[in-house]
């Protein structure tokens, strides 16, 4: 009869590392979260299954970092603001199109993000998968890595899963939401494109300047508070619907469209953010699969479309795709606090702040920018898994409804998050306390010594 289950031996993984802090995933969250604890005094490793650090920015290729900043908008700065001053001073950085923060070039970040990482002295593990967490009843005590190594175990005495999908933290036992797949944001393939005529590029955008307003067609149906619907967007839509009515785009492919970043001197367009996909399911490798394939067919198309039918591009090509596939919504934590909808819209307050966020919404069909000078204070506990020990999640897997999600899985907001958690977790190990009777006050005044502003 055909199998339907192998049986593996019992066999002895190798302690390959002992730490007192352990990070997994190195995007926003969680190089935030390692710097943060190595520079409260902490040992730190760091573990990454890509072969660079910065997660979004730089696998996907997220390069608007802050695009949500204007000139009344108030921020937490930390390690996040760090993240575009050190990127700006390698040159790695160029001013934003539609807000007053700069675009990240993702290639230019990698670099940056190995000079942050080796300045702190953090134990650096790219190349490794984790797989399990190690646990001693309901305290985690390290993981499981799979690597070209083979499998090996890290010990540590405190774990970040700053992975995004609450992996360590789903596998450890932690209750955890996922959203629906026919719920779930789109995910998106992102790309840069060279040959650009950046001055006839520009006049074009001049000549018909977008605006938020112009979101609100087609496929899309997009809330504000009417205070950005008269803001300048670097939105693309025009070419794609000539595109489908010459036939060059299939009708059913109406959702390609979206915003650029960047036109650069030397003829790039960079962070082309066009492709949106619906059903793609971050945790399933079969829907990644699918989803990365149908991206970059969806990619080509949009890239054909813009030669033909915006001036500026006739004789623009592919410079790159992201390395992987974007993802926006998977799974959530419970936590000992969720953030509600209410929160986020109506400036939450809380005694266990560890930094701000902007008044910045961006999901679910819903686009509130900071513009007002409003925002939100960060809980520590929404940090807090349920039933797990040892533990902290950091990043857009925190505990939150569904438009606190919107807000909270941006990469800014994902950084305040893991410097809160670096810097508790640090604590926690110095002090040989539990993650959830840190003494928070003095989490809040390692943060302000980190320049961080809370309230």
């Amino acid at each position: 009869m055909p199998l339907d289950h192998v049986t593996e031996p019992a066999r002895e993984t190798p302690v390959i590392h002992r730490t007192g802090v352990l990070v997994v995933g190195s995007g926003p969250a969680g190089l935030a979260a390692a710097l943060a604890a190595a520079r409260a005094g902490a040992e730190v490793c760091l573990v990454e299954r890509f072969g660079c650090f910065g997660g979004n920015i730089t696998v996907v290729g997220v390069e608007g970092f802050a695009w949500y900043r204007h000139e009344a908008t108030i921020e937490a700065n930390g390690i996040g603001r760090e993240f575009e001053e050190r990127a700006k001073e390698a040159g790695a950085a160029v001013p934003e199109s539609q807000s007053l923060s700069y675009e990240i070039d993702s290639e230019g970040f990698k670099l940056v993000a190995d000079r942050l990482v080796e300045e702190a002295g953090i134990h650096a593990m790219l190349h490794r998968q984790v797989v399990a967490p190690i646990m001693d009843g309901d305290r985690i005590a390290g993981v499981i890595v799979e690597s070209k190594a083979g499998r090996e175990a890290i010990l540590a005495r405190v774990v970040i899963d700053a992975t995004g999908d609450a992996d360590i933290a789903h596998r450890a036992g932690a209750p955890t939401r996922k959203t629906p797949v026919e719920e779930m944001q789109a995910a998106s393939v992102m790309f840069h494109l060279a040959g650009v005529d950046k001055r006839a590029f520009m006049t074009a955008v001049k000549a018909d300047p977008q605006t938020y307003r112009d979101w609100s067609t087609g496929e899309w149906q997009v809330e504000t508070d009417g205070k950005e619907d008269a803001m300048f967007s670097p939105f693309l839509r025009k070419p794609f619907a000539k595109a489908i009515e010459e036939g060059l785009i299939p009708a059913q492919l109406s959702t390609i469209a979206g915003t650029w970043g960047a036109a650069h001197d030397t003829g790039e367009l960079t962070y082309m953010n066009l492709v949106h996909l619906a059903e793609v399911d971050g945790t399933d490798p079969d829907s990644l699969t699918k989803g990365e394939i149908e991206g970059r067919r969806q990619g080509m198309l949009a890239v054909e479309a813009l030669r033909r039918y915006m001036p500026g591009c006739e004789g623009v090509r592919l410079r790159n795709f992201g390395m992987s596939i974007g993802i926006r919504d998977t799974r959530k934590i419970l936590a000992a606090y969720d953030m509600t909808e209410a929160d986020v819209r109506h400036q939450g307050r809380f005694e266990d702040t560890i930094g701000i966020y902007p008044e910045f919404i961006d999901g679910y069909g819903i686009l509130i920018l900071p513009t007002t000078g409003r925002y939100m204070q960060i809980p520590y506990r929404s940090m807090l898994p349920r039933k797990v020990r040892g533990l902290l999640v950091a990043g857009r897997a925190t505990g939150g409804d569904r438009i606190a999600h919107a807000a909270t899985r941006n990469m800014a907001c994902c950084a305040v998050a893991g410097q809160g958690a670096g810097i508790a977790a640090a604590q926690a190990v110095a002090e040989s306390r539990e993650v959830d009777a840190v003494d928070i006050g003095a989490v809040q005044a390692e943060l302000e010594r980190q320049g961080v502003r809370i309230r």
